[in-house]
């Protein structure tokens, strides 16, 4: 997994930052990502936690920029999610999840980490099925997601400490699991800044 990967409706290529166990592209664009056993992407702030071993498959994004895909994951251990991520370096990142609750319900989850990572989980999902959302406002970012690619909910608005060398993309996770698998589709990208930040249109 060395090549750049393309996708159509991202004019940028995309490189693997850490790779995943497998990895599957098709015709219209879906990616499919297996990630490893044990692999996350958590700074605990209390330092009993420091794994930045996830798969992530990352661009550089415009300054002002919207990425949302459609993300279903096959979600069987605590923490499993598909993940888009904004990523400068290991200690000034943050990430958007579909994710598996310790209770076993599918959740959207967000984590911002400057130096170390504030953790938050937003509301419960009836499948594990969404659409995420990252936008980009230069130094600022917001995070949304939806049920039908229309209508967009709030996350989080947030700032990185950092960055220089911005990327952003793809990312799979299992940091208690034997492994997940997850499909990314109706992947869209633009270089336009999201005019209302509170109603995601």
């Amino acid at each position: 997994m060395t090549d750049p990967v393309k996708i159509a409706s991202i004019p940028y290529p995309l490189a693997w930052e850490t790779a995943p166990v497998d990895f599957a592209q098709s015709g219209d664009g879906a990616l499919q990502m297996t990630a490893a056993p044990r692999t996350d992407f958590f700074v605990d702030p209390r330092g009993h936690i420091n794994m930045t071993n996830s798969a992530r498959l990352l661009f550089r994004p415009d300054a002002r920029f919207m990425l949302r895909a459609h993300t279903r994951g096959d979600l069987t251990a605590t923490y499993d999610a598909a993940v888009l991520m904004l990523y400068v370096d290991d200690r000034h990142w943050a990430k958007l999840c579909l994710e598996l609750s310790p209770q076993g319900q599918p959740m959207i989850v967000s984590v911002v980490t400057n130096g170390a990572s504030d953790d938050c989980n937003s509301i419960v999902l009836s499948e594990a099925a969404a659409y995420l959302r990252v936008a980009g406002f230069g130094n600022a970012f917001a995070f949304h997601y939806s049920l039908d690619g229309a209508t967009w909910h709030f996350v989080r608005y947030f700032a990185l400490q950092q960055t220089g060398g911005l990327r952003a993309g793809f990312s799979v996770q299992a940091p208690t699991g034997d492994g997940c698998t997850v499909t990314f589709t109706d992947i869209q990208y633009s270089a336009t800044e999201l005019a209302d930040l509170r109603s995601g249109v």
